[in-house]
């Protein structure tokens, strides 16, 4: 009988890891090797990609709508990946700085991400969790999961959370390797 290698479900924050790769010079990702390269090469139940739509005003500008219907046309891509769910939340305009630039909060997406991580780990459907994120706002969800036996294997840029890191099992760096690991 072969040895049990556990049950990845890979959690991507979208808008962290388009923060990193602009560190990076925008590289295209491909998303297969991306949730391969998190899961070990383990089996894998699912990868979700959480993210938002782009604020849209009333009647929408030229360029709002350009730029909706580049996510829109990404977003579907997404779904044509092995195992791949997108996850939206949404984007809400908050007011305005002093110097008039609109400030935006997403809303709804680190507690989708919260509450699929809280679910597959009570009921027992994986063994490890990879997060690709960097805010401690997951810190709930990991502290829910771990009693339950999951593993969590934070993927993170130079400045995650020092909490966050601390929660996590393991803890891989996102650097150039791993940017040229999964490039398209």
């Amino acid at each position: 009988m072969e040895p049990d290698l556990g049950r990845f479900a890979n959690f991507i924050d979208g808008a962290y890891l388009q923060n990193l790769l602009a560190a990076f010079g925008k590289p295209k990702v491909d998303f297969e090797k991306l949730a391969i390269h998190m899961a070990a090469g383990c089996e894998r139940l699912r990868t979700y990609y959480y993210d938002c739509m782009p604020y849209q005003s009333n009647p929408p500008t030229a360029e709002e709508a350009e730029r909706f219907g580049k996510k829109q046309r990404f977003i579907a891509a997404l779904g044509h990946y092995s195992r791949l769910q997108p996850r939206l939340g949404r984007l809400e305009r908050r007011g305005e700085r002093g110097d008039g630039t609109p400030i935006f909060q997403q809303k709804r997406v680190d507690i989708l991400l919260g509450v699929d991580l809280a679910i597959l780990a009570a009921k027992h459907q994986i063994t490890d969790a990879a997060i690709l994120a960097g805010d401690s706002d997951f810190l709930p969800a990991i502290e829910a999961a771990k009693p339950e036996g999951v593993v969590i294997h934070l993927f993170h840029g130079a400045n995650a959370h020092r909490d966050l890191l601390q929660a996590a099992d393991e803890c891989t760096p996102i650097d150039e390797g791993f940017i040229a690991a999964i490039k398209a």
